[in-house]
């Protein structure tokens, strides 16, 4: 199984110049979300190797912990057009696509569409677990095909285009579980702790009733865009993507040589697209390390956040202790990596 989109022999690997310029400008953003998020960041380099990858992004985590905050950040660094959805149980699917109105066009009365929330650059889906799942649903043309379908027309989605979704655990009262379907579009699902005490003293001393700092855009459209590129010609070596689709394979209970705990505790394993997204998360985080080709270690790095909200474990699995990120961990030791060398370099 390949995962270069490309051949290598037709894509313009990357040079010592192009890694360089990369970290600058990736360090540029998080600097800028480190200035408005405060002691989280692990959690800001995850949700950077995200973006990079052009995925969807998950964010777990209890009232408060900043999730909303982050999201509005990105956008304003970014400068990108931003729209936030609050989702409650009577939302309804048009609320989030837009609907056709009746007009009056010249003495004649025509249908025209008129654009919802969606149609943004960003578009920040808040406690999207409170909708029903009618509702979630709607998102699902969306994330997958860029474009959405209303009354058998379709329109386009603004480029780039990223859900970055905020939900509450599952335990609260009032929540949703999200479909499989909608799960499986987020590419990476974070989930959102506190912060320690001395980050608590520093939010009340510094920030006023809890008021991030105004920020500025750091990268415009055409520099992301060139990122995005860069994260592309990132080479993927041919054993790393091996481990890729062997450690995807393996979170399937009737295949050979799953694990015993994936045959006793997994229901359904993930599908292609977390292999997919392991790779492309993979080339991401290489970047972000400086590095022009991805590794093993960007794959252990990425495959907790890409494979953790996908496994469905049997019920068993909590009887016995077992969680899914138990689950990854144990699979990410399991799994073998080729013992093969892989070049640190590749000439550009």
């Amino acid at each position: 199984m390949s995962f270069d989109s490309v051949s290598s022999s037709t894509v313009r690997l990357l040079s010592p110049e192009d890694v360089e310029r990369a970290q600058r400008e990736i360090r540029s953003l998080l600097d800028g979300l480190g200035t408005a998020i405060l002691g989280q960041s692990e959690l800001l380099e995850r949700v950077v190797i995200c973006l990079l990858a052009r995925g969807h992004l998950l964010l777990e985590g209890l009232p408060g912990l900043g999730k909303t905050e982050l999201v509005k950040s990105l956008s304003s660094l970014l400068g990108l057009s931003f729209r936030r959805i609050q989702f409650t149980p009577d939302l309804l699917p048009s609320d989030i696509l837009g609907s056709p109105i009746l007009e009056d066009q010249g003495g004649s009365r025509r249908l025209v569409f008129h654009q919802g929330p969606v149609f943004a650059n960003l578009l920040l889906a808040d406690e999207i677990n409170r909708a029903t799942p009618k509702t979630q649903a709607a998102l699902l043309e969306a994330m997958q095909e860029r474009r959405v379908t209303v009354m058998g027309e379709s329109h386009p989605l603004p480029t780039p285009f990223f859900v970055l979704a905020t939900q509450n655990p599952i335990e609260l009262e009032g929540t949703y579980p999200l479909p499989e379907a909608l799960i499986d579009r987020f590419t990476f699902k974070i989930n959102v702790s506190s912060v320690s005490s001395d980050v608590l003293k520093e939010i009340i001393s510094t920030r006023q009733h809890g008021i991030a700092p105004e920020l500025q855009t750091v990268l415009d459209g055409p520099q992301l865009t060139e990122l995005f590129d860069l994260v592309d010609r990132v080479h993927l070596p041919e054993a790393v993507g091996d481990y890729v689709a062997r450690l995807v394979t393996a979170t399937h209970p009737d295949r050979d040589g799953a694990p015993d705990f994936v045959r006793r505790f997994v229901k359904f394993g993930a599908s292609p697209r977390a292999a997919i997204a392991i790779a492309g998360t993979a080339r991401a985080a290489a970047l972000l390390a400086g590095k022009p080709n991805a590794g093993f270690d960007d794959v252990r790095r990425v495959a907790p956040s890409v494979l953790g909200h996908r496994l469905i474990l049997d019920y068993s699995a909590r009887m016995e202790g077992w969680s899914t990120s138990r689950v990854v961990n144990a699979l990410l030791d399991a799994v073998n990596e080729i013992a093969r060398p892989i070049p640190q370099d590749v000439e550009a």
